[in-house]
């Protein structure tokens, strides 16, 4: 007999949780290892502390609008050193809540880093140089990503930095520019507009957030300026340099002119590559592509034993995701079907209003060759929205024209974070119009705005 049943490398999402059903749901004796902080990059370096931070500027900007709800304040200001306290404490609560889990379920915890001998035998390197090797049935790898730099000259100057520097940062720019208009981009762009700092995004791609519904690409440039920020599309950088009186120049061309803006600090968010480095011994590395680990539909690698989740095999890099296709590796090293349909993954920017998106677009859908067509409702007819001042928005749907059959649902509105879940479901279950606009929902809600987008009458 083994020592272990499953031994976990990494604790981020996907990890800590995999390793809490695997000891909690099939009872199998479970090792979890992590170099650094309980809850990996989501938790210590990315959603969560952006979500923090997002969720101060955005009270900020709305208590210095709250005049428009006859509200009257005296002088409004806020202070990055305890908008920072307040994201440690909830990081730290967080961290806390996963250990105590880890101690429930008697997870053994390792901190250190882990490598992989054989498809049976883990090593993991503590922080003080000492080793230990665990040996298991299975090994579940979820290493996560790590933001990846482009090769632009001057990356490396004071000032620049990727979204752990900017997230860990206590000082306010005068003048914040980022390179990438990805969901990361936007965010912090939210966070520094709603703060009164001056922003500038470049994005080499043809529009912001490419990856989504054109049309929320365009409704979300459109509310960015709104609030002062400069987005400058199919602009390509071409170097970083400090000079006297201007701080960091960004030379870069947009439609083959040259151009240049200056800024006191630099975000580059241009995409994120999969930690790998070190984690398996020459005479066992699994099949893998680009850097990523190529895995089946059960998350198994070409190393039978041997499963992997997460940013580690490429896709998409979220942190529910991760989560999902470690209750598929459980369910696959137990002899079940997969739990959880991996074709069907929400996708969220939390601006405000925030924006999400399951499914198929209308492009998706015309790529696919199905027979769909698309409605749209605005948000300025729903009653929470406009009692509460938000903006305009929308929810799209994208249904099968013959069977009304949802495949995807685009939002930008309040709330639409939770709001998706509903079409996610609706998409997983094969809903149609008919049966989501027969749910009852509460009013005054941004909810009940699901139910005019299926409204029946309007196919």
């Amino acid at each position: 007999m083994r020592e272990y049943d499953i031994v976990v490398i990494g604790a981020g999402p996907g990890g800590y949780e995999t390793a809490l059903e695997a000891a909690g749901t099939y009872g199998m004796k479970t090792a979890l290892i992590e170099k650094e902080a309980l809850g990996g990059t989501c938790l210590n370096h990315g959603c969560i502390p952006t979500k923090t931070l997002l969720h101060s500027a955005d009270l900020y900007r709305e208590i210095r609008e709250c005049s428009r709800f006859g509200l009257t304040v005296g002088e409004v200001s806020f202070d990055m050193e305890k908008i920072q306290d307040r994201k440690e404490e909830v990081l730290n609560t967080l961290r806390s809540g996963i250990a105590m889990q880890m101690k429930q379920k008697k997870v053994t915890v390792i901190e250190g880093t882990g490598r992989l001998v054989d498809g049976h035998t883990v090593e993991a390197v503590r922080p003080d140089g000492s080793k230990i090797t665990l040996d298991t049935e299975f090994v579940l790898i979820a290493t996560g990503s790590r933001a990846s730099l482009p090769p632009i000259p001057g990356a490396d100057l004071p000032g620049v930095m990727t979204s752990d520097g900017l997230l860990e940062s206590r000082t306010v720019p005068e003048h914040l520019l980022i390179i990438g208009g990805g969901v990361i981009g936007m965010e912090f762009a939210s966070v520094y507009s709603s703060l009164g700092v001056p922003v500038t995004v470049l994005e080499a791609l043809p529009r912001i957030i490419a990856n989504l519904d054109k049309e929320l690409s365009q409704s979300l440039k459109l509310l960015m300026k709104k609030r002062g920020v400069t987005i400058c599309t199919g602009a390509m950088v071409k170097e970083l340099r400090q000079e006297e009186g201007r701080g960091i120049v960004c030379v870069y061309t947009e439609k083959e002119e040259e151009k240049s803006v200056s800024a006191d600090q630099v975000l580059i968010c241009t995409g994120r590559r999969p930690c790998t480095e070190g984690l398996f011994s020459d005479g066992c590395i699994p099949e893998m592509e680009k850097g990523r680990v190529l895995v089946n539909a059960g998350q198994q690698t070409s190393i039978p034993s041997v499963y992997a989740i997460g940013d580690v095999t490429g896709g998409l890099m979220l942190a529910h995701a991760a989560s999902a296709m470690g209750k598929n590796a459980l369910a696959h090293m137990n002899g079940k079907p997969n739990v959880c349909d991996l074709s069907v993954i929400p996708s969220c920017i939390y601006t405000s209003p925030e924006i999400a998106s399951v499914g198929l677009d209308d492009a998706g859908a015309k790529e696919k060759g199905l027979d769909c067509a698309s409605r749209k409702i605005v948000m300025s007819a729903n009653g929470k929205t406009v009692l509460s001042a938000g903006e305009r928005g929308f929810i799209k749907v994208v249904y099968e024209k013959e069977t009304g059959r949802i495949r995807g649902a685009q939002m930008m509105c309040e709330r639409a974070s939770d709001l998706i879940g509903e079409f996610a479901q609706a998409v997983t279950a094969g809903a149609t119009l008919k049966q989501m606009y027969g749910v009852i929902r509460p009013h005054p809600t941004f909810c009940e705005a699901i139910t005019e987008a299926c409204r029946p009458e309007l196919s």
